[in-house]
């Protein structure tokens, strides 16, 4: 009898790339055979950053070109099966005149999918908000209609979810399976499939911090900052007086260009440990951590719940919207930093929200909330 064969292909992106690559391990774990297509551009970068020669022997890596220049953009995306079911839903979502047939949205209101669905804004709907109108278009155009249709066409569509933290998407399209979360830590095995290389040094750095005391600032692979916020960050996490592991992208000429403040690394010293990318999952699984200021993309946010870490909520674009709607107000296990009126958070905006968190840590009843979505994250299939 022939084995059952999987071929997995990521969209070529670190948010995909990952947790399908978690995927394809339990898959490989239940003696199924997997052929995992990156494209050469991704493959190049997870060979050099992660463990893919000590995978299982019925797993397969290849490569195919991606028809891109080296200079093209490929931006990262991840989602929630709730931006899925949105995807889902668009013929209704024109119907109801909340958009029209070109994806713009008509209705400046909260709607809700379903009496099951947590109410969401259509201006935050995944192709509404990235980039300029020209680009809005495009993502509606290809991305958003093809998915749809692939939607639509499939018998069954796995998610990196589950069943507690979004049961209104599931109930609404019961096509959608849960099977996440989709972490290495939860195996006890090491990540793989990331694009940088990891500073592992963090962890010994996290050691000798005192329990639930550390700031975690990681805003995924995407997001920049211009110099003034990047100050108005590091001040403010100076002034929460917190130690703090902060993970410090490139800026926009693709080097580490941002300027500290006068006087900072002296003033933090060893209070501060910045590094270009972290071991995220073994770091929010660290006794340390305190909680999680986070862009609040997918991956992220499933991180920080499995592990029962609260968040500092800083959204940028895409789907990271409805995501803090879910850690806010649905899950209540963080809180939003809100920008000013020329569109900065200010740093006495981080240091009040952080004592904000403190506080609700207090409370019997919300620590027993980020405990019980910690316990159903790790109760995989």
């Amino acid at each position: 009898m022939k084995k059952t064969h999987v071929l997995l292909i990521p969209y070529p992106a670190q948010g995909h790339v990952t947790p399908l690559m978690e995927a394809a391990q339990c898959l490989t774990s239940n003696g199924l055979k997997v052929t995992f297509v990156n494209t050469d551009f991704t493959h190049k970068r997870v060979s050099a950053c992660s463990e893919i020669h000590g995978l299982s022997d019925m797993m397969q890596m290849v490569s195919i070109p991606d028809g891109m220049e080296a200079c093209d953009d490929r931006s990262d995306l991840g989602s929630s099966a709730a931006v899925l079911a949105v995807i889902m839903s668009l013929q209704k979502l024109m119907d109801d005149e909340v958009i029209n047939c070109n994806g713009i949205p008509l209705k400046d209101q909260k709607i809700q999918l379903s009496t099951t669905m947590p109410f969401m804004n259509p201006t935050h709907f995944i192709w509404a908000c990235i980039g300029d109108s020209v680009t809005a278009q495009l993502l509606f155009d290809f991305a958003i209609i093809d998915g749809k249709e692939a939607a639509e066409a499939a018998d069954h569509i796995i998610c990196n979810s589950t069943m507690d933290l979004e049961p209104g998407a599931f109930t609404l399209f019961p096509k959608m399976l849960p099977i996440g979360p989709l972490l290495a830590t939860i195996k006890s095995t090491r990540q793989v499939g990331h694009f940088w290389n990891e500073d592992s040094t963090c962890l010994t750095w996290l050691d000798h911090q005192p329990v639930r005391s550390v700031i975690y600032v990681a805003f995924g692979s995407f997001t920049i900052f211009d110099q003034t916020q990047f100050e108005e960050l590091a001040l403010g996490l100076e002034l929460t007086q917190n130690p703090f592991l902060w993970v410090v992208r490139p800026g926009t000429s693709d080097n580490i260009d941002y300027v500290y403040p006068s006087g900072y690394i002296e003033r933090i010293g060893n209070r501060g440990k910045m590094v270009s990318w972290a071991p995220q999952q073994e770091v929010l699984n660290h006794p340390s951590l305190a909680c999680f200021m986070s862009h609040c993309g997918w991956n992220s946010t499933m991180e920080g719940v499995s592990n029962g870490v609260p968040f500092l909520c800083w959204p940028y674009f895409a789907d990271q919207f409805f995501n803090k709607t879910y850690i806010c107000d649905i899950w209540k296990n963080g809180v939003s930093l809100n920008k000013d009126d020329t569109g900065i958070v200010r740093r006495e905006e981080i240091k009040s929200k952080r004592k904000c968190l403190e506080f609700a840590g207090k409370s019997d009843g919300l620590r027993e909330t980020w405990k019980f979505f910690q316990q159903k994250s790790k109760e995989i299939c």
